[in-house]
């Protein structure tokens, strides 16, 4: 449905760059014929004369010369016709009825350096023409409409030029798609003809790799959200067997924690096996999670912890935002089971095309070079965090030393909402 006028407008047009020329040859001819005895004199008569048959003999080679847009046969055609074009009306200034032709077809036959020129010296002959006296103006108010109507003309230049440009850039864009899509169906129907045996293997291995996918998506969800949360509710547990009878108010505290983390991990528990959003980026931007997550954490741990944006926040897509949260949950997790941290710090920064995390504290450290290889299962420390980042194309690096603290920054792409 949305094709067909399309094609009926580059039909028409096709037609008209085909048998209009011949039509406004003759219609100049006609007119400048009628209205030879007042404005023409007997050497103009002549001169038209002479140049009439060269006008028709030129549009009959270029009907049938199959010359490319901006090829050299196509820019002598056109050169040679405004000329003609320009010594008709300069016998008579009904001839610019032939000469307007430069107007429609500067930018189809023209390359694009040369489209303005043709379409300047168009508006030359047209302006001429119009002033009142023809070519070339007689007198000074002859020459100032000349300026005038040529200013006017100019300016119509300009917008054919617009047009002439927006219009050739459609049709690059049009060849390159045409070419594009023509190079990809050849190079698809090669892959199919070679891969016609391996197309059932293929299936089988995309169906392991998706189970594998999916166990492994699982896995770190289920480490990131749920083992953390049943660590939490262990701790306040053990913290209310120590205090029950010390302090029952504590005691209340301590099973109120644990209650809120059995809820919370049952939640991300769903939302794990739907493959949703974390819990808290439902009703946050992931700067307003990351600051509720870090004093959370803070309030758990007895561990000071500051947070910070930098840069312009912007909404980001739902993976990206999960990674990011998760990672940052991975990282404090690591710093209160392992460092011993007395100062923790979080860095949000919006970097333009780029979003970086930065996870800081001044515990103890550790050798990065003794920490076994990651091989997606079992623990999901700093092997789990680089998993997550390179699925959406970042990065996790890691500075630490045996008592120098840990620093960890993880790099993804800028990923915008929608």
């Amino acid at each position: 449905m949305t094709e067909t006028p399309v094609t009926t407008a580059e039909q028409w047009w096709e037609r008209f760059f085909r048998h209009g020329p011949y039509g406004m040859l003759g219609l100049a001819t006609v007119v400048s014929a009628l209205t030879s005895g007042l404005i023409m004199s007997r050497t103009g008569v002549y001169a038209a004369a002479a140049m009439l048959p060269a006008a028709l003999a030129l549009q009959l080679w270029w009907s049938r010369t199959p010359a490319a847009p901006g090829s050299r046969a196509a820019r002598c055609y056109f050169v040679v016709r405004t000329l003609l074009a320009f010594g008709l009306t300069w016998c008579n200034p009904f001839f610019s009825i032939y000469a307007v032709l430069g107007y429609f077809d500067a930018g189809r036959v023209l390359p694009q350096r040369g489209m303005r020129a043709g379409l300047l010296a168009t508006a030359i002959i047209m302006a001429g023409s119009q002033s009142g006296s023809g070519l070339p103006p007689t007198t000074l108010m002859n020459w100032a409409v000349f300026a005038v109507v040529l200013a006017v003309h100019v300016t119509l230049t300009m917008v054919f030029a617009k047009i002439g440009d927006r219009e050739a850039e459609q049709s690059r864009t049009q060849t390159d798609t045409i070419s594009a899509l023509e190079s990809a169906n050849a190079r698809l129907e090669q892959a199919l003809a070679e891969n016609a045996g391996l197309h059932a293997q293929l299936l089988v291995q995309a169906r392991e790799a998706g189970v594998a996918e999916e166990r492994s998506r699982l896995a770190a969800e289920i480490h990131d959200t749920i083992a953390q949360g049943l660590t939490g509710i262990i701790a306040q547990l053990q913290a209310v067997t120590s205090t029950a009878d010390a302090d029952p108010a504590l005691s209340r505290e301590h099973l109120g924690r644990a209650a809120a983390l059995a809820r919370h991990s049952l939640g991300e528990a769903r939302r794990s096996v739907h493959n949703l959003v974390p819990a808290a980026l439902e009703h946050d931007d992931l700067p307003g999670a990351l600051e509720k997550t870090v004093a959370t954490w803070a309030q758990q741990t007895g561990v000071r912890a500051e947070f910070t944006v930098t840069g312009t926040a912007e909404p980001l897509h739902d993976e990206v935002g999960a990674t990011l949260l998760r990672i940052a949950e991975e990282a404090l997790a690591n710093a209160a089971r392992h460092a011993g941290a007395s100062r923790a710090g979080i860095t949000l920064s919006y970097m333009g095309d780029e979003i970086s995390l930065d996870v800081r504290d001044d515990g103890r450290g550790f050798d990065p070079s003794a920490l076994p290889p990651y091989r997606g299962a079992g623990g999901f420390g700093l092997g789990g965090m680089r998993a997550r980042a390179e699925r959406i194309a970042g990065t996790v690096e890691v500075e630490t030393g045996p008592d120098l603290g840990t620093a960890v920054c993880a790099r993804v792409p800028m990923v915008r909402q929608g």
